[in-house]
């Protein structure tokens, strides 16, 4: 299991490590592997994230996660991004932007740092959504029942999470205009840059995330008819006709917006990454190396956790990840204005995801014992 599911990821590591070495030496090779650690230590919230979204998905998708979704988030998100975040923001035609990084690297890195605050108010926007609609659903297992029981009853408000998301934006860009006022206004313009990129990671949100549930929802809706129709015919001929077809047919559609969900929260945990890893390298093509054989490992946990049912046994999982992604999007917007180590935004993930399966193995060792019922908090 464990070969066949990490055997691309191995293969990569190989092979990255060895095009790291003929490109620039013994170092280099280092400076890929510390890159690697990196991104996986602050992307396995993300792994557990994708897994349960994953798990609702058929074969046929997983693979698609695994091969084009591993194409657009290693070359896309790790490569072609920081580039076109600097042809964007510099006002360079793409070539230029390639040359700038080829030929420039430090000039590169401070164009890619700049336009930092729009990313992070875009990244986490999109990562507080996710958050806050976890935390105000009301869940018949909890974590920590005496923060998410409170929360539930909150979040039956309409629209409530949405409008705390624009709050705290409303916040982050006042604070960066403040701040910015205090200081010659050198940099009035931030606070709009923030406010709209901010905004876009909030539509954009609402636009896929909705989609995804949509169709997600039409799929249950069709899957609930059509178990009803087989048991009132009983027949193994009651699985024929439109409605089978019917079923497939949103199921296709259910998925591909699932997988642009899932490239989205992707693109959302990589800006972190990308980001810090030019406190350790302003190459490129090391970059690239380092950042996506991390990706690819983030990638294959993710199938991993979906195949060995590990979100099922160690229920508390799902909830860690998610006070993970709400821990992540925080920080994201507090680095608009400040600086944060990584080491600290990786740690943060770490140990509320060591809690919560921890805590899920208590629960399991309680319920083997008879002590507790399935659905108690820990």
């Amino acid at each position: 299991m464990v070969l066949r599911t990490f055997g691309w990821a191995f293969g990569f590591t190989v092979l990255g490590l060895a095009a790291a070495v003929f490109y620039d030496g013994w170092a280099a090779l280092g400076v890929v592997a510390i890159l690697t650690v990196l991104e996986v230590s602050l992307s396995f919230d993300n792994a557990v994230i994708n897994a349960g979204i994953l798990k609702k998905m058929s074969a046929f998708w997983q693979k698609i996660f695994l091969t084009i979704g591993v194409l657009i988030a290693v070359f896309g998100m790790r490569l072609l991004f920081p580039v076109v975040i600097v042809a964007v923001t510099a006002k360079l035609s793409p070539v230029k932007a390639v040359e700038l990084a080829v030929n420039d690297k430090d000039r590169y890195q401070q164009l890619v740092t700049d336009a930092h605050p729009s990313i992070a108010a875009f990244g986490g926007m999109f990562l507080l959504m996710i958050f806050l609609n976890f935390i105000f659903e009301d869940r018949e297992i909890k974590w920590l029942g005496w923060i998410e029981r409170p929360l539930a009853r909150l979040g039956q408000v309409e629209m409530l999470s949405v409008c705390l998301a624009a709050i705290v934006l409303l916040i982050a860009s006042m604070t960066v205009a403040t701040h910015a006022h205090q200081h010659g206004g050198g940099h009035a313009d931030k606070a709009q840059t923030v406010l709209t990129s901010g905004l876009a990671g909030l539509v954009t949100y609402l636009i896929v995330g909705g989609l995804s549930g949509y169709f997600e929802n039409r799929l249950a809706d069709e899957e609930e008819a059509q178990d009803e129709k087989e048991a009132a015919a009983r027949t193994a001929s009651a699985r024929g006709g439109k409605g089978g077809t019917s079923v497939v047919a949103v199921t296709g559609k259910a998925a591909f917006f699932m997988f642009l969900y899932l490239e989205v929260i992707d693109a959302s945990f990589s800006f972190d990454g990308v980001i810090g890893a030019f406190a350790i390298t302003n190459d490129i093509v090391l970059l690239a190396l380092g950042l996506g054989i991390g990706a690819l490992y983030v990638r294959s946990l993710t199938v991993y956790l979906v195949r060995q049912g590990t979100l099922d046994d160690y229920v508390y999982l799902e909830h860690g990840a998610h006070y993970a992604i709400g821990a992540l999007a925080v920080i994201l917007l507090v680095t608009i204005q400040y600086q944060i180590s990584e080491i600290i935004t990786g740690l943060v993930g770490v140990v509320l995801i060591g809690a919560s399966f921890w805590s899920s193995v208590r629960r399991n060792r309680r319920i083997a014992a008879g002590r507790a019922r399935p659905s108690d908090a820990a």
